[in-house]
C-alpha cells in the first residue's frame, strides 16, 4: 500500500529511528511512513488485521523525553513526518490548521512567505521539532501563549477501528465556529488525545498569537541567593498586574546560565566529578553572572508597553540588579557594534548574539540557541551542522516537575534539587518557567556520556531520585521519558484505571502506542 520507500524492516527502523538521547533502546519491528489520512486508515485496519502494535510519532525530535522509540519493545513505528500540510482556516482570526510533520521552522516560513503577522508558538527544541506533537504532549514555550496546548482549538485524529474523529460542531457542519472555539459541544473529548494513545492526529488548529507592535524582553540579576524567595514574590506580582502583557518569566541558576554562555572547563573539576563552588563564582565573576539571572518578555502596543516597563521597574528594581529591556532591533545593533570593535572571539558580541537569538524566539522565529547547552560539556558543537543531538550522542534527560507558585515551597525545592543532582555527580542546571501567576514549571537536564560505562544508569538513578524527592514536596512532572511512564501509571489506582478503560473502548485489539501514559496489563 505504502510503496517500499513507505515501508522499513526491522533493521532500516533500528537504523533510521533507533538512536535516543535517554540512553535508553527498544526493539523496533520495522517503521511505516504513510502521507495521508486515508492511509493511515487503510494501514490501521492492516495492523488490526494482523494484530501489530504500532507507536505514532510527529518527526521524532522528542529529545529528552525519548526521541522516536516506543514505550516498548516490538511496536511498528508510524511516521507522521509526511503529513505536512499547512491550512490557514481564516488569516482574520489567526485560525490555522497544521498537520503533524509541521515543524516550528515550517510555520514560521509559511507566515514570512505570506506576510501573515502571527507569531510561532516556539520552544528551545529548535525549528526541525513538531507543532502538533509538543501540542500534544501539553508542552510550552515563553511566547504569549506560554501553554501550548490552550492555543489547539479543534483536533482531528483516526480511532484504532479506523473511523475519523471531528468534534460535535464539524459534525453538525458548523466548521468555522468549531475551529473558533475551543470547547466546542457535549463532552470535552480533544483533551483525550494528548498524553495518550488514544488515536492518531492527523491535524489540529492553532490560534496563533498576533505579532504586536512590540516585543521587549527584561533581563535582571539577582546578586544574593538569599533573596530568591524576595524576587520570586516580584516576578508574581508583576503576572498578577500585566496579565497578557507579560509572557513566561524564566528564573535560572547560576550554574544554568554559565552552561549557556561559558566553556565548560574540565580542570576545575572536582573529586565528585563537578565544577567546584570555587571555580562556578569565579566564572560567574568573569561572565558577570549572578547567583540567579531572570528573563522575560514584554507584548503589546508601544504605550502599553512603556507603562508596563515602569511597572516591571517598579516591583524588579529592590531585589534585582542590572535590570535591563532590549528589543530584538536594539540587540542586532549592538552586536553588530561590538563584533566591529571588539572581534568575534569577544565575550560581549557573543553574549549579545545569545541574547539576540532569544530574543528571536521570544518574537516567535525558532532558533537552535537552546541546543548549545546538550554539548557544553563536549567543548561545543556547530548547531548549523549538528542538528539531532541522538545521532550526535548526547546524553539528556528532561526532569520537568510542576512547582507551586508559593517562593518558599520555590526555594526548598531548589535546595532539594540541587542536594539530589549533586549526590548523583550531575551539575545543579536549574530553571523555573512561570506557566501562570499560579504554577512554574522547572526544566532540568540531566547531561551524561552515554559512551561512558555505567553513565546512562547514573542518570536514570538520579532521574528516579529527582521524582521520589519531588513527590515529598508535592512537585511532579508534567510529563515523562518513554521509560518512566511504567512506574506512574498503576492500574491500582482510579485515574488510570479508568485511562486504561477509556483505552480498551476505542482501541479492544490493543493496537496503538501500548504502554504510553496508560499501564501496560492486558495487552
Amino acid at each position: 500500500m505504502l510503496g517500499a520507500e513507505g515501508v522499513d524492516g526491522p533493521e532500516a527502523a533500528q537504523q533510521r529511528y533507533g538512536a535516543c538521547t535517554t540512553g535508553l533502546s527498544r526493539r523496533i519491528a520495522g517503521a511505516l511512513r504513510p502521507a495521508s489520512r486515508d492511509e493511515i486508515v487503510e494501514l490501521l485496519a492492516i495492523a488490526r488485521e494482523c494484530a501489530r502494535p504500532l507507536y505514532p510519532i510527529s518527526t521524532g525530535r522528542n529529545w529528552g523525553y525519548g526521541t522516536a522509540l516506543p514505550v516498548i519493545d516490538d511496536c511498528t513505528i508510524v511516521d507522521l513526518s509526511g503529513l505536512g500540510a499547512i491550512r490557514t482556516i481564516d488569516a482574520d482570526l489567526g485560525l490555522f490548521e497544521v498537520e503533524p510533520g509541521v515543524t516550528q521552522g515550517a510555520l514560521h516560513q509559511y507566515l514570512q512567505t505570506r506576510k501573515l503577522p502571527f507569531m510561532v508558538p516556539t520552544t528551545g527544541a529548535g525549528p526541525d521539532a513538531s507543532l502538533l506533537g509538543n501540542a500534544l504532549e501539553r508542552g510550552y514555550g515563553i511566547t504569549p501563549t506560554a501553554d501550548h496546548f490552550a492555543a489547539v482549538t479543534r483536533i482531528e485524529a483516526v480511532l484504532a477501528d479506523g473511523r475519523v474523529y471531528r468534534p460535535a460542531l464539524s459534525e453538525l457542519g458548523a466548521e468555522l465556529a468549531d475551529h473558533a472555539f475551543k470547547w466546542g459541544l457535549g463532552p470535552y473529548l480533544d483533551g483525550l488525545f494528548t498524553q495518550s494513545g488514544f488515536g492518531i492526529v492527523t491535524s489540529m488548529t492553532l490560534a496563533l498569537a498576533r505579532r504586536p507592535e512590540v516585543v521587549e524582553a527584561f533581563y535582571f540579576a539577582v546578586p544574593d541567593a538569599g533573596a530568591f524567595e524576595d524576587v520570586a514574590m516580584a516576578v508574581r506580582g508583576t503576572l498578577q498586574d500585566l496579565g497578557s502583557v507579560a509572557g513566561s518569566v524564566n528564573l535560572m541558576n547560576r550554574h544554568r546560565v554559565l552552561s549557556m554562555t561559558a566553556p565548560y572547563d574540565h580542570s576545575c573539576v572536582g573529586s565528585d566529578g563537578l565544577l567546584t563552588d570555587a571555580a562556578v563564582a569565579d566564572m560567574g565573576r568573569r561572565y558577570r553572572v549572578d547567583p540567579w539571572m531572570g528573563m522575560g518578555a514584554l507584548y503589546g502596543p508601544r504605550d502599553v508597553v512603556a507603562a508596563a516597563r515602569k511597572l516591571v521597574r517598579r516591583r524588579l528594581a529592590r531585589p534585582t540588579r542590572r535590570l535591563v529591556f532590549m528589543t530584538g532591533g536594539r540587540a542586532r545593533v549592538l552586536e553588530s557594534i561590538s563584533r566591529r570593535a571588539l572581534g568575534r572571539s569577544h565575550g560581549i558580541p557573543a553574549m549579545l548574539s545569545r541574547i539576540r537569538s532569544s530574543l528571536d524566539i521570544l518574537e516567535g522565529r525558532p532558533d537552535r540557541v537552546a541546543h548549545g547547552l546538550l554539548y557544553w560539556r563536549r567543548g561545543g558543537a556547530d548547531l548549523s551542522t549538528v542538528t539531532d543531538p541522538a545521532r550526535a550522542g548526547v546524553g539528556l534527560l528532561w526532569y520537568a516537575p510542576l512547582v507551586p507558585f508559593k517562593p518558599d515551597l520555590m526555594a526548598r525545592y531548589v535546595r532539594t534539587c540541587t542536594q539530589v543532582l549533586r549526590a548523583h555527580s550531575m551539575e545543579p542546571l536549574i530553571t523555573l518557567s512561570t506557566l501562570s501567576d499560579r504554577c512554574v514549571d522547572s526544566s532540568v537536564p540531566l547531561l551524561f556520556d552515554p559512551a561512558v560505562p555505567g553513565d546512562v544508569e547514573r542518570a536514570h538513578r538520579c532521574y528516579d531520585a529527582l521524582v521520589e524527592a519531588g513527590r515529598e514536596l508535592g512537585c511532579m512532572p508534567y510529563r515523562l521519558h518513554v521509560g518512566a511512564m511504567a512506574g506512574f501509571t498503576r492500574s491500582d489506582q482510579t485515574f488510570w484505571d479508568l485511562a486504561a478503560r477509556v483505552d480498551s473502548a476505542l482501541d479492544p485489539g490493543r493496537i496503538l502506542s501500548p504502554g504510553r501514559y496508560a499501564p501496560v496489563s492486558g495487552r
